[in-house]
């Protein structure tokens, strides 16, 4: 005798043997005693919950003579036993999947005009309806909208969006449900019973969890387990049959991680990845147990659990041992790895971090992860800068009550101390407190946006932007739109006198040379042309605080001259200095050096770096 798989042994031949779907079948039920039938129906689901399924028997039972009070078909009549042995010609099956072209529609809707010799309906099932093409859904359109009276279309499909909606607004549509573990339980039970199969309740629960909805997946797993374990289903030989990770692994990670055992945990996890698992797989499967123990917390989210009640005990009893949030974070931080998981070249090294934050999450918040040592540690110079500004607002205040006390002692303590010979032929920096803040109040503000025009006779305003710092307590312009009534203000050449403001610090070359070059980045929103050849400019200290520019040409060496207090005042309050002096020179034809452009950089650093030209190589690198 041949042998035939549980799926079509055991395929549901009546409405009330079809398992999960109660609230579609009722319905069909009630359509066919009351013989109101549309003309279309659309069948649409997951794989293996018997859509398929459910289109044949209906396809039987309006076509049965005898049907019983319940809606049911008699299996016994002419029509029913024709079905039943696969020879009828009321009954047409065609897979869309396969047949998808405007022909073959074509040729189906030819049979349409031929009415049913036996029975009062010609049913056309179609399958996997969302294959077809758009042509032949173009062909088909017509003849659904208005079928003969003795047509009807079942149309079945797992992926109703790719339908076109001008056939759904045709069609009744039935949605089939996912099979839960309950309903598979009891149906593999039916089967293992007729079969002469003993079993262990767990292991029909792993063997319904593992296919995931579809009682098709589950009754094929079913097959190759019993041929594994040999008419006996037990727990241990189905999870050695399907290569799964038994939950006990599970629960012991998290009472691990609940005792903060990290080395207990990377012992269990190298047992595992030494079974032959992989660390993604042992990631989701914590991620679903510890959304399962989440679940089990509250009893008005237990029955969310697809499992056995002996499963769902053991996650109610876990459940009380963990506080939620460490299950919060557990989650959080197995999805983090999931998302990285594939990306990462050291697969086993993310998930054994994964596992130590776990391990951890429980511990107090001085001792536990990065994250919350780092979110520490941010609080407390909030708070450091946040006395910090406050200190300095009461010396502040303590100031100006002194100056109105005593205004002679005041001015003196105020007034910024010149620099020494010792200071001024030292360019670094020295070191120094820093300096109290001066109130603002002084000198009024420019309303952003506008152009200020500075007096006549008075200091021209540095070159600074909108957005850049407030330096020495001073408001200062915020654009360069005013640059050309300045030049005309100034005149040619025209150096006015910069006010020393109390600051005398020193500087060296980088600091010079690095202020220089964010003048003239600021500069290129207004003066693009005159600040990229500005960039080019190296300036150098010649007599401290002396700063001389070497300009190669007469045009530049006057459109700088022109500019030449702004740039004076804007070295002066970045630099911290007011005694800057600037002179300009024309550069001698041996002082000229080529401007290299980057590709010329480039080669001569390769030629003149042989280890420059190896690291090139090596990294395979070239100038974009």
């Amino acid at each position: 005798m041949d042998y035939i798989v549980s799926a079509r042994k055991y395929r549901p031949m009546t409405f009330s043997s079809v398992v999960g779907q109660t609230a579609l079948t009722t319905t069909l039920k009630n359509a066919v005693k009351s013989g109101k039938l549309a003309h279309a129906f659309l069948f649409c689901g997951p794989r293996g919950v018997g859509k398929t399924t459910c289109a044949r028997i209906f396809a039987k039972t309006i076509n049965c003579t005898n049907v019983t009070a319940d809606g049911e078909a008699c299996n016994k009549c002419e029509s029913c036993q024709a079905f039943n042995e696969q020879r009828s010609l009321n009954i047409f099956e065609l897979d869309a999947a396969s047949n998808n072209s405007v022909d073959n529609i074509k040729t189906l809707m030819e049979q349409t005009r031929i009415p049913p010799q036996i029975g009062r309906y010609k049913v056309f099932i179609i399958d996997e309806v969302h294959m077809l093409s758009a042509a032949a859904f173009n062909a088909f359109l017509k003849t659904l909208e208005e079928p003969p009276s003795y047509v009807i279309f079942i149309l079945a499909t797992t992926e109703k969006h790719k339908i076109l909606p001008t056939i759904i607004s045709r069609c009744q549509i039935y949605d089939f449900e996912r099979m839960d573990v309950p309903h598979t339980v009891e149906h593999l039970k039916m089967v293992a019973g007729k079969e002469g199969i003993t079993y262990e309740e767990e292991a029909l629960a792993l063997i319904a969890e593992k296919a995931d909805g579809g009682m098709r997946d589950a009754l094929s797993i079913f097959d190759q387990c019993v041929s594994f374990c040999g008419g006996n289903l037990t727990y241990e030989k189905v999870v050695a049959n399907l290569n799964v990770l038994r939950s006990d692994n599970y629960f012991k990670l998290v009472e691990l991680s609940l005792a903060n055992k990290v080395a207990d945990v990377m012992v269990l996890l190298n047992s595992i990845i030494s079974s032959g698992f992989d660390g993604g797989q042992l990631i989701n499967g914590l991620a679903s147990h510890i959304r399962n123990v989440l679940m089990a917390k509250d009893p008005a989210t237990l029955p969310l659990l697809e499992m056995s009640d002996r499963q769902r005990e053991k996650y109610a009893e876990q459940a009380k041992q963990c506080p939620p949030k460490f299950l919060y974070q557990a989650l959080r931080f197995c999805n983090e790895c999931d998302i990285n998981y594939r990306a990462s070249s050291n697969k086993r090294l993310l998930v054994e971090l994964t596992l130590i934050e776990i391990a951890q999450a429980t511990q107090d918040d001085d001792v536990s992860s990065g994250r919350q040592r780092r979110k520490s540690l941010k609080n407390l110079f909030r708070k450091l800068a946040a006395s910090g500004q406050q200190q300095a607002a009461s010396q502040v205040a303590a100031t100006g009550r002194q100056a109105e006390r005593h205004p002679q002692t005041a001015s003196a303590t105020t007034a910024a101390p010149q620099p020494s010979a010792r200071q001024t032929s030292n360019p670094q920096p020295p070191v120094s407190q820093p300096a109290t803040p001066q109130p603002q109040a002084s000198q009024p503000e420019a309303a952003p946006g506008t152009d200020s025009q500075p007096s006549a006779g008075s200091a021209p305003t540095p070159l600074r932007p909108a957005n850049a710092a407030i330096h020495t307590g001073r408001r200062l312009p915020l654009s360069f739109k005013d640059l050309q009534t300045n030049k005309k203000k100034e005149g040619q050449g025209d150096e006015p006198e910069i006010t020393n403001h109390g600051e005398s610090n020193a500087f060296s070359e980088e600091d010079l040379q690095r202020e220089w070059l964010s003048m003239c980045n600021r500069m290129m929103g207004v003066m693009p042309g005159l600040a990229a050849r500005m960039k080019h400019i190296t300036p150098h200290v010649t007599e401290y605080p002396n700063i001389e520019l070497l300009v190669d040409n007469n045009q530049l060496l006057e459109q700088i001259e022109q500019i030449k207090g702004r740039i004076r005042k804007t070295m002066a309050v970045y630099l911290k200095n007011g005694d800057i002096t600037f002179s300009l020179r024309l550069a001698e034809a041996e002082e000229i050096k080529p401007i290299l452009s980057r590709r010329e950089i480039f080669e001569k650093m390769s030629e003149s770096n042989d280890a420059f030209e190896h690291l090139r190589k090596m990294l395979d690198l070239e100038l974009a």
